[in-house]
């Protein structure tokens, strides 16, 4: 093995090993070891509260029913976009991916005005004689109203992956079943729907851990026996109260168990084809009234997917909103406030630092693992594969639960200074998109023009920063955009770790403003449109770059 690889591995084995696996490993060794004695004694007392187990089904089913939403929201879509031609396809195409703008925590600030028992979707449905008395989303409908915003903002990224499984299924395969006398219902459930497997359960297994660990939507809507919420109360008293790291654990537990069920259940029940398959010399044509309905369908979608953001917009230039579908009055005062209030400008500054510092580091480890994965041969080369996509699999919350917990007292203390940490952190969760898009850039580079370079006399290091490096230059723009921009509204490490407010960054400032009782959702909305229009210019640039392999980034 070469001294370069050497040394890649063993600073990629530290960096990981400090700040990804040490945390985890001392949540374990702090609930089954206390004092240095091996005792089940936190498990058993949260599990014997009431209050616990109820936050873990809340929990559960929350996934669940988010997950179901989300599936019957976009393997319909995948069908009409891969299967199917029809006018305005591609711009809506274009605009179903819009939900990814915005994170659900900054969306369901202005989803609160539309749910209001008096708000702009009950007297919607009241006028419409649909209902008889307006429905409680914020109070005994609540759970209801979380899993409709995380639905909207996640059906995308199960969008992605049935797409991305739809295209490679062979069409012919489907074609023989309807020759042979099988329905179009039967052919899909028979032989469609299998091949597909592994990528819905990509796609699946996302959205279900994302909304299991979601911690800002439920905040917002003040449904808080949940785990996320519980345990993000706990962080407040670690040392007097330690049963919070046997939560975490069992937050762990839990979603491991998700993981692996879901994976031996379908993941694995895929079945594979000889052909690469490719959809375009399958797409139908739509007639004037299919393509009429196909239009309304998936515009339909795109248009209640928009609504979190057309909340959040109004939310931020109301003046006077109080028993009408849209605002009476408008105005653009809480822009001037939010971007003058002493809280705001602050958190900006300290989020684009944060955001630019954890980018770097992902620029440079994201790259050297791609190349290690790409270009060298060695034991345990799958090891390291796992290893860095593995923070998209651990939730967020508890990552930064045990960073609070394993760095207190050290140089490293976010209760003194949480900067270092919120770059490791964000650096940390934002490895596996950098390590991906590099990675493709290598598989299209031929090693050939490498070898030819170091032949003629160049340096391994020369050839890499001369010949390599440009020739890739495009995927690894595209991938630290996106480590820079989801960054930049990265909400559990920010809410958990970010304790002065002199470090703020700027979804903790936006969770702030929401306790203003005369005005705080009206500024973080506005707050949270300055959010959402930097994130759909960096997922746009992005897109641009990586065209139709975004998707892949999105997988475990």
């Amino acid at each position: 093995m070469k001294k370069n690889t050497i040394l890649f591995l063993v600073v990629i084995a530290c960096f990981l090993g400090i700040f990804l696996f040490y945390p985890i490993l001392y949540i374990l060794r702090e609930s089954f070891l206390p004092q240095g004695n091996f005792s089940l004694a936190y498990f058993r007392n949260i599990l014997s509260n009431p209050a616990t187990r109820t936050a873990m089904a809340n929990s559960f089913w929350l996934s669940v029913a988010t997950t179901l939403v989300t599936a019957l929201l976009a393997i319909p879509l995948a069908l009409l976009m891969t299967r199917f031609r029809f006018p305005g396809k591609t711009l809506l195409g274009g605009l179903l991916m819009v939900p990814m703008i915005m994170p659900p925590f900054v969306g369901a600030i202005g989803m609160r005005q539309l749910l209001a028992r008096f708000g702009s979707i009950n007297l919607l449905l009241l006028e419409g004689g649909l209902v008889a008395t307006p429905i409680d989303w914020l109070g005994s409908a609540r759970f209801w109203g979380v899993v409709i915003v995380e639905a909207l903002h996640l059906y995308p990224i199960f969008y992605l992956n049935a797409s991305a499984a739809l295209a490679n299924v062979e069409p012919a395969l489907e074609e023989a079943a309807l020759n042979l006398g099988s329905g179009r219902m039967s052919a899909f459930r028979r032989v469609t729907l299998p091949l597909m497997m592994p990528g819905l359960f990509a796609g699946a297994i996302l959205v279900a851990l994302w909304s299991f660990t979601d911690l800002g939507t439920p905040l917002i809507f003040e449904y808080r026996n949940v785990m996320a919420v519980q345990i993000f109360d706990r962080t407040t008293d670690l040392s007097d109260n330690p049963e919070g790291h046997a939560l975490v654990v069992l937050m762990l537990i839990i979603t491991t168990a998700i993981f692996l069920t879901s994976k031996k259940f379908f993941g694995t029940k895929g079945y594979e084809t000889i052909g690469k398959g490719g959809t375009g010399a399958s797409e139908k044509t739509l007639g004037p009234l299919g393509g009429f309905a196909a239009m309304a369908a998936v515009g339909g979608v795109v248009l209640i997917a928009c609504l979190p953001h057309l909340a959040v917009v109004l939310t931020s230039i109301r003046e006077k909103w109080f028993m009408t579908v849209l605002p009476e009055s408008y105005t653009a005062l809480y822009y001037v406030k939010a971007l003058g209030h002493d809280l705001t400008l602050p958190s900006i500054k300290n989020s684009i630092l944060l955001s630019a510092m954890s980018m770097g580091v992902d620029i440079v480890l994201g790259v050297a693992v791609a190349y290690l994965l790409a270009r060298r041969r060695f034991r345990g080369i799958d090891l390291l594969d796992a290893a860095v996509m593995l923070p998209l699999a651990i939730p967020g919350l508890v990552l930064a639960f045990g960073y609070l917990a394993c760095f207190a007292g050290t140089v490293l203390d976010p209760r003194i200074n949480p900067m270092p940490l919120l770059v490791i952190a964000y650096s940390v969760r934002r490895l596996p998109y950098t390590v991906r898009t590099a990675y493709g850039g290598f598989l299209q580079i031929s090693q050939s023009l490498e070898e030819a370079a170091i032949n003629l006399g160049s340096s391994a290091f020369r050839t890499m920063r001369k010949v390599t490096l440009p020739l890739i230059s495009a995927n690894i723009i595209a991938g630290a955009i996106l480590a820079f921009s989801f960054a930049m509204l990265e909400v559990s490490e920010s809410l958990v770790l970010a304790v002065k407010e002199q470090y703020f960054p700027i979804t903790k400032a936006i969770y702030q403003l929401m306790a203003r009782i005369e005005d705080g959702p009206f500024m973080a909305s506005a707050l949270g449109v300055w959010s959402m229009a930097f994130l759909a210019v960096s997922l746009l640039i992005a897109g641009v770059l990586l065209g139709r392999k975004m998707g892949q980034l999105f997988r475990v």
